[in-house]
């Protein structure tokens, strides 16, 4: 009789969450992605790094549904599968799942489901680093954004960037290591990397990965859906074929209102004389036109999700900003930029004798792709008609990066 070896290596799915800020309407491991939940995907993964133990913690009263996604992801480890309920924190809902765990375990890596799209790879390089004798291993991501430190809506000191990285999951530890940090535990950390680190160990780092990023608000789910939607190999399903995806066209409009403070600012260009247009930003419709066609085109929702009110660093910031934020968020979804054709609607300001500026300004901003800015009138018609306002309408195509 062949007896299967207990595995030596435990993952906890941390997967109780209620998912607050994504607003979704139900607990967040619960919302899919797909067809599929991120529950579900988290744990495809899971299943295709090395062989562990598999402790899933899901929100009381949601243990079955935990149990059914993992149980059609497990395949012939199922045996390797089991849920518990959390706790009223993350750090209660770990401990719930240490105290789940299989006598011969060894190393234990802590992950988020809202992670769901993290690759194998990580949780390879998180256990040979703690196999190599570490205490722990956290994969982690350079700090690419100009980080400030604000008091009172006031910067007073920039950061420096070199010092800080980004810390994701899964997250491993040595178990002795881990039970004894939770036993002394005292107040909540953030991670459990805190923990260990309150508890007097160096914990080590690896590499992270971009698909490591945590789903939290509506424009990470937009993000990890057009993923998904894009790239078969990320989904569930891992028979779907893997075609080379077409590049695909978005469209963009945008109005604003004159009434602003300040100078007027279209098309990535001041306009001294002019009067200055209303918005949250510097209502500058050319680059919002072209900031929803671009997000239109890469399935990653609109201006809106990822520039809006509740977004204060934008108030006040012109094209360059969003468009370059709008560039990142598209290669960070395996898209670049392939042209972009921008009209104009206004009776003033005119347009002519600074296009070829305009346009510049704009494919600058956008990593030096092609853009083309045209202009009209609407023959005295409409609230442009009346010198009321301006209106924008781009179109967008973007190509697999």
């Amino acid at each position: 009789m062949n007896i299967t070896p207990v595995p030596r290596i435990a993952v906890i799915v941390v997967a109780a969450g209620s998912g607050t800020r994504l607003a979704a309407g139900a607990p967040k491991a619960f919302v899919g992605i797909d067809e599929h939940t991120m529950l579900r995907h988290a744990l495809t993964r899971v299943l295709q790094a090395p062989e562990a133990q598999i402790v899933i913690v899901a929100p009381a009263g949601r243990e079955g549904d935990a149990l059914t996604d993992a149980l059609a992801a497990a395949g012939d480890r199922r045996d390797l599968v089991s849920v518990v309920a959390g706790g009223s924190s993350r750090q209660a809902s770990v401990a719930a799942g240490l105290n789940a765990l299989w006598g011969d375990v060894e190393i234990v890596l802590v992950h988020d489901a809202a992670r769901a799209l993290t690759p194998p790879g990580v949780f390879e390089r998180v256990i040979a680093a703690v196999d190599a004798g570490g205490v722990g291993a956290v994969p982690v991501l350079p700090v690419i954004d100009t980080i400030k430190r604000v008091e009172d809506a006031r910067i007073v000191a920039a950061v420096e960037r070199s010092e800080l990285s980004a810390a994701q999951t899964p997250q491993g530890f040595r178990r002795d290591i881990l039970d004894a940090a939770y036993r002394g535990a005292d107040q909540d950390f953030t991670d459990d990397a805190a923990l260990v680190a309150a508890a007097g160990h160096s914990v080590a780092v690896v590499e992270g990965d971009a698909l490591a990023f945590k789903i939290t608000t509506p424009a990470d789910l937009e993000r990890a859906r057009s993923l998904v939607a894009r790239h078969p190999l990320l989904a569930s399903a891992a028979h779907l074929e893997n075609p080379t995806p077409a590049p695909r066209v978005g469209v963009g409009t945008d109005v604003h209102a004159f009434g602003g403070e300040g100078p007027l600012w279209l098309a990535g260009l001041e306009w001294p004389g002019e009067p200055a247009l209303s918005g949250h930003s510097d209502g500058d419709a050319v680059a919002h036109a072209i900031v929803d066609a671009l997000l239109s085109a890469a399935g990653l929702g609109d201006i809106g999700t990822h520039f809006g009110t509740d977004h204060p660093e934008y108030a006040g910031a012109h094209a360059a900003a969003f468009l370059s934020r709008t560039l990142g968020l598209l290669g960070e979804a395996g898209w670049r930029v392939g042209n972009v054709a921008v009209q104009v609607q206004a009776n003033r300001p005119r347009f002519s004798a600074r296009r070829a500026e305009a346009e510049a300004v704009l494919s600058t901003a956008l990593g030096g792709a092609s853009v083309s800015v045209s202009a009209t009138t609407t023959d005295g018609l409409g609230f442009t008609g009346r010198g009321e306002g301006v209106s924008a309408f781009a179109m967008a195509l973007v190509v697999p990066s």
